[in-house]
């Protein structure tokens, strides 16, 4: 099997492996350890080389992130090599943003022998520490790391000036203050370092050859990140997609969904991917529907809107008034319940081609998938998601796939169709794949009760209010698929495998909600996640 690894990593899949390493039981606390001690092996292969660390002076500036915490434990481990610390903290103690930098600034604040610590608000008191700063052997740049945003501010840039008119050894954390680490973008003033310590892999903007000046030498440090956090969907795939909602909100702008499906034999199928979608967090769901099955599926819930169609089963017939919803949607689901009527296939074939004029965000499912055997190159290019089954895969593709217990060939398989029909494919399975030709995930959430009907329109739903919202299709399958075996997870914890899809729906938030805030509450969240035994 190929290697899924590349030789860099983005800042937002390294926040995504952060937390799925958690998420596989790794602490964070853990992980700033491990952080702090490379930093140190690095320093001493490439600065204590030639003599011993006793007596050095180490001066650390830290930002009120992970970043400064790992320079924290860095600084701890310097003290036992005979080091004197100065950490001067850009802000105050109680600002501090993460628990584990608390708890690593709580220790040095304890180190009353070795280790000075100050705090500043503003840039004022920069000259009286002057002197310190520029006798110092060793300056340690921890104030910013992938997180930065935006034009830099006092004290950085104070700070920042200060670093670069010494003659120490410069180290910087990750990535120096003031470059950016997806573009490589270089703001003035940035730090200019001697070496760059960064961790798992490195960043975008570390590897042009134009920063050599700010970064110096590259160092990437292993610090205990398994090669499954990598791949495997999890809690950090869903807090990345989840966005707390501005007080300004809106009707329509989290997303206006389109289902197209329903026909003589299904009509709770459309009905449980549009509560789904709601549940997920769209604004608006329409299921355009035969005329003599839309009142059945009104009868699920006074929530959905439903669109009557001409005829018993969907044909060509009732395609203009599909194009009329679809220019006010934001995604469409076609497939749950259509049936397999030629008229209903070659609707569908007409549809899609329609959406590709129309580039919308779109999922296929079921009897979709289907119709699409016909063409499946019909949506290649179009921001959509595919999400067969093993039976449906056959059909759609005319492959077979490797069996269960042969992950590694399956995924290659899957990513090698994604390729060819352009889509991001969700493979449902016991071990879901997830693939956009480029990029390959497996999700190891569900359970064997989840093998009732009506799953996979649940999935389906909450994959189209990702996708609604204008996210990357590859990204919204990944976390969907997430969310729909984690909400069957708690469900089973309650009631066994005796489950229902409608009882999978009523989970989802309790998935969802602990993300809403997840930048400032995400350890809440996963103590949350962990007293759930998900």
């Amino acid at each position: 099997m190929e290697k899924i690894h590349t030789d860099f990593i983005t800042p937002e899949d390294m926040r995504i492996v952060d937390m799925n390493t958690n998420y596989l039981g790794v602490p964070f606390l853990l992980l700033m350890e491990n952080a702090g001690r490379s930093i140190v092996e690095a320093i001493i292969e490439n600065y204590a080389e030639d003599g011993p660390m006793t007596g050095k002076k180490v001066v650390l500036f830290a930002g009120l992130g992970n970043n400064g915490g790992d320079g924290f434990v860095a600084v701890r481990h310097l003290s036992a090599y005979g080091c004197e610390g100065i950490v001067i903290l850009l802000g105050s103690p109680e600002l501090i943003r993460t628990e584990i930098a608390k708890v690593n600034w709580q220790i040095l604040s304890k180190m009353n022998l070795s280790a000075k610590l100050i705090s500043l608000m503003d840039a004022s008191r920069f000259k009286k520490l002057e002197k310190e700063v520029i006798n110092a052997d060793i300056i340690i740049d921890g104030i910013l790391g992938t997180g930065i945003q935006g034009e830099l501010r006092e004290p950085i840039v104070s700070a920042i000036n200060l670093m670069n008119s010494s003659k120490a050894f410069v180290v910087a954390i990750d990535l120096p203050t003031g470059l950016n680490p997806r573009t490589g973008e270089v703001q003035k003033p940035t730090v200019k370092a001697n070496i760059t310590v960064t961790f798992h892999k490195a960043k975008p903007g570390l590897l042009l050859e134009k920063n050599e000046e700010y970064t110096g030498k590259l160092i990437v440090k292993k610090i205990g990140i398994p090669y499954e956090a990598e791949y495997i969907a999890g809690v950090g795939d869903l807090a990345y997609l989840i966005q707390p909602r501005p007080p300004d909100s809106y009707k329509g702008i989290y997303g206006r969904i389109l289902i197209v499906g329903g026909g003589r034999d299904y009509t709770g199928a459309p009905a449980l991917a549009g509560i789904s979608a709601l549940r997920t967090g769209a604004d608006l769901v329409l299921i355009a529907t035969p005329i003599k099955v839309a009142n059945s599926i009104r009868s699920f819930s006074s929530d959905i809107i439903v669109r009557e169609l001409p005829g018993e089963v969907i044909s060509e017939e009732g395609i203009p008034i599909i194009e009329e919803i679809l220019k006010r949607s934001t995604c469409l689901i076609i497939g749950p319940g259509l049936g397999l009527e030629e008229e209903t296939i070659n609707a569908v074939l007409k549809i899609l081609e329609r959406v590709k004029e129309m580039k919308i965000p779109t999922v296929v499912d079921a009897d979709g998938l289907k119709a699409m055997s016909k063409n499946p190159v019909i949506l290649h290019g179009v921001p959509a998601v595919l999400t067969p089954h093993v039976g449906e895969y056959q059909i759609l593709t005319g492959k077979t796939l490797p069996p269960p217990q042969e992950i590694r060939e399956r995924m290659n398989k899957v990513k090698e169709t994604a390729k060819e029909l352009g889509v991001t494919m969700v493979l449902k399975a016991n071990t879901d794949i997830i693939s956009d030709g480029d990029r390959t995930k497996i999700n190891t959430t569900g359970n064997p009760g989840m093998t009732v009907g009506g799953t996979g329109d649940v999935l389906t739903g909450i994959i189209g209010t990702f996708l609604s919202w204008g996210k990357d299709p590859f990204r919204a399958a990944v976390a969907g698929t997430f969310v729909s075996g984690a909400a069957g997870d708690l469900v089973c914890v309650e009631k066994g495998y005796q489950l229902l899809a409608s009882d999978i729906i009523e989970k989802i938030p309790d998935i969802i909600k602990p993300f809403e805030y997840w930048r400032v509450q995400y350890k809440k969240s996963l103590k949350w996640l962990k007293r759930m035994k998900i």
